[in-house]
C-alpha cells in the first residue's frame, strides 16, 4: 500500500496506460491527480475509481508551460505535495517513409514525447527539491522504441530515446534531493490505440505481421511496482513486453 499521504500525478490519464496506471495507483491508496488534454475522460476516469476525493481530475496540455505550471500548482493547493509523477502523455502520427515526413508531424510528436515530457518532470523536481519531506520519484514511459525501431516511425522512435538521455540525467541531477527517476519500456500492451497490432502492423521486412499482445493491467501493476519502493532503491529501466511479441532476436 502507499504511504500515508503519498501523492501521485499521472499524465495522459484519460486512456490506454496512464488511465490504467491510475486507477492502480488509485486501488493501492494513493491520492492521484489526472491529468490530460480531454476533460470528459479524466473524470470519468475519476468516477470510475470509486476513490472519491482522492482523485483529481486537471485539463492539461503538456506541451504548453503555463498549462504544466497550473497543473502541479492544482496537485500542490490539493495535496500540499507531489510524490510521483508518471510521465507518460505521448503522441505519434500516422507512419510514413522518411523521405516523406512533415515538419509539422515531426514537431508535433517532439512537443509532446519529448518537451512535455522535460516539463512535467522539471515541474515535479521543483516541487520535490523544496518539499517537506524532501525528495519523490518519476517514472518516464519509454517504449520499446526506446530500443529498436518500427518502420516509418522516426518521431516516435527518436523522442523515445531522447527519453532515455532525459531520465538518465534526472536520475544523475535528483540524487542529491532525493529525487529518484527511472523509465519503464512498454511493448504491446492492448489499448484502444494499439488494437490495429492484434489485427496487423507492418514488420521490419515490410510484411504485415498480427502481433501478440498482453494486458495493459500487467504494466500499471510494474508501474506500482517501481513506485513503490523506498526512494534509496530505484528501478532505473524496466522493459515490460508481451512475451512474444518480434523484439528479441532477429525476424
Amino acid at each position: 500500500m502507499a504511504a500515508a499521504g503519498s501523492v501521485a500525478v499521472v499524465t495522459g490519464a484519460g486512456s490506454g496506460i496512464g488511465r490504467a496506471a491510475a486507477l492502480a495507483l488509485l486501488d493501492q491508496g494513493y491520492r492521484v491527480v489526472l491529468a490530460g488534454r480531454r476533460a470528459e475522460l479524466l473524470h470519468h476516469v475519476a468516477e470510475e475509481s470509486g476513490a472519491g476525493a482522492r482523485a483529481l481530475a486537471v485539463p492539461a496540455d503538456v506541451t504548453r508551460p503555463e498549462a504544466v505550471d497550473a497543473l502541479f500548482a492544482a496537485a500542490r493547493q490539493a495535496f500540499g505535495r507531489v510524490d510521483l509523477l508518471f510521465n507518460n502523455a505521448g503522441a505519434n502520427v500516422p507512419g510514413v517513409g522518411f523521405e516523406d515526413l512533415t515538419y509539422q508531424d515531426w514537431s508535433s510528436v517532439v512537443a509532446v514525447n519529448l518537451t512535455g515530457m522535460f516539463l512535467c518532470a522539471q515541474a515535479a523536481f521543483r516541487i520535490m527539491k523544496d518539499q517537506d519531506p524532501r525528495g519523490g520519484r518519476i517514472i518516464n514511459n519509454g517504449s520499446i522504441s526506446a530500443h529498436a525501431p518500427r518502420p516509418d516511425s522516426a518521431p516516435y522512435t527518436a523522442t523515445k530515446h531522447a527519453v532515455t538521455g532525459l531520465t538518465k540525467c534526472i536520475s544523475l541531477d535528483g540524487r542529491k534531493y532525493d529525487i529518484a527517476c527511472g523509465q519503464i519500456d512498454i511493448g504491446n500492451a492492448l489499448t484502444d490505440l494499439s488494437e490495429r497490432m492484434a489485427t496487423g502492423v507492418k514488420q521490419a521486412n515490410g510484411a504485415i505481421a498480427v502481433e501478440p499482445m498482453m494486458d495493459v493491467r500487467q504494466v500499471a501493476d510494474a508501474v506500482v511496482h517501481m513506485a513503490s519502493l523506498p526512494l534509496g532503491a530505484n528501478v532505473q529501466f524496466l522493459t515490460i513486453m508481451a512475451t512474444k511479441m518480434p523484439f528479441v532476436g532477429r525476424g
